[in-house]
């Protein structure tokens, strides 16, 4: 028998979530640091941001505050590096991109992170990954991190107030764990990977039973254990099965929709939903899979009621020339892009008629 040794990162060092989480863990985040950085974007949330910074301030640390321009980015990582020299943490709050703006610039200054999910519309608060992203929001590439956050602050009560559609496109982009990773690593030998993998099936039945109740009534368990499951246990897949739990298709997808401006406006997990269905198409048409006809079946009714976009229209690309779609397509089949971790080829072509024909309904099997 070969031994090879594998590295997981595989969960904060500290994880706090509940209502009134943030000010539980004042203490928590006095003990990492004194100057932090509270790095946020977005207008929606500064009321939040304002009121967490006061908070800092009367537990006696001397906070800075940083603004992020753009979605994570180089530029903005660049101008945040030199202003933030000083800052002995980064203390991330916002959506996906804030997180992972924070992340990155956390491990680039050498200093203690924190994150502080403002919504529950993906795991970036929880994973040792970045994606960076260019100023005009087209997605360039993945960086991974040396660890993951060293903690991590889930506050219901900031969540809740978050728009309902950041829970639906959370949800979208959770349940690509399973369909995602079940394609990449379900044969694989390794322990830790299958358990992932099964970990992922678990977690796509129960959003699949709560998903809708959750969207109805925020202030019922379905809500803490769907927002929970993509805040949180989203990111163990990752941690646990690492680089080999990968994303496939789906995140392809989100990649090359991002190199058009008409999408920018759409959500991360908008786009990775549509790109399960996409995924499952591939499947069943070039690797000849009729489960995954049937999956296409069971996931677009469930993604139709949750309000997610299912097909090109529903970007706003009803009317998309024929050369914007095919350099999504490029993009997406690019060397070196998840979706080569398909089983099977797939050209650009193959990947424009599954885009095009993503909410069709196949025949049921006899």
């Amino acid at each position: 028998m070969i031994n090879t040794i594998f590295s997981h990162t595989i969960a904060p060092a500290a994880v706090v979530r509940g209502e009134g989480a943030w000010t539980a863990s004042l203490d928590r985040i006095s003990a990492l640091c004194i100057r932090p950085l509270l790095l946020g974007r977005s207008a929606a949330t500064a009321v939040h941001r304002d009121a967490m910074h006061c908070d800092l301030r009367a537990a006696g640390l001397d906070p800075l505050v940083g603004l992020l321009e753009f979605d994570c980015c180089e530029q903005d990582l660049q101008r945040l590096e030199i202003q933030s020299s000083t800052c002995d943490a980064v203390i991330a709050a916002g959506g996906g991109k804030v997180l992972d703006a924070g992340k990155l610039l956390a491990d680039r200054l050498g200093v203690a992170c924190i994150t502080v999910p403002l919504s529950a519309s993906t795991c970036a608060g929880w994973t040792a990954l970045s994606n960076l992203y260019t100023p005009l929001g087209a997605f360039q590439e993945d960086v991974v991190l040396d660890r993951c956050p060293d903690l991590l602050l889930f506050d219901h009560a900031f969540v809740r107030q978050a728009p309902a559609r950041t829970l639906a496109s959370g949800i979208a982009d959770a349940l690509a764990k399973w369909y995602e990773a079940s394609v990449s690593s379900g044969d694989s030998p390794d322990g830790l990977v299958q358990q992932a993998v099964q970990m992922a099936r678990v977690l796509r039945d129960q959003l699949m039973i709560d998903s809708v109740e959750a969207l109805q009534n925020s202030s019922g368990e379905a809500w803490v254990r769907v927002a929970e499951a993509c805040a949180l246990t989203a990111g163990v897949m990752g941690g646990l099965g690492g680089a080999r739990c990968r994303t496939v298709a789906a995140h392809a997808v989100h990649n090359g929709l991002t190199q058009l401006e008409a999408c920018h406006s759409s959500l991360h997990g908008e786009k990775v939903g549509f790109g399960i269905l996409v995924q499952l198409r591939l499947e069943e048409r070039l690797g000849a899979n009729r489960l995954a006809a049937q999956a296409h079946r069971q996931l677009l009714p469930l993604l139709q009621s949750l309000g997610l976009p299912v097909c090109l229209e529903d970007f706003g690309l009803a009317e998309a020339s024929l050369r914007e779609l095919q350099q999504v397509c490029a993009f997406a089949c690019r060397d070196g892009s998840d979706l080569h971790h398909l089983p099977f080829p797939v050209t650009p072509g193959a990947l424009l008629e599954a885009l095009v024909g993503a909410a069709e309904l196949s025949p049921a099997a006899p």
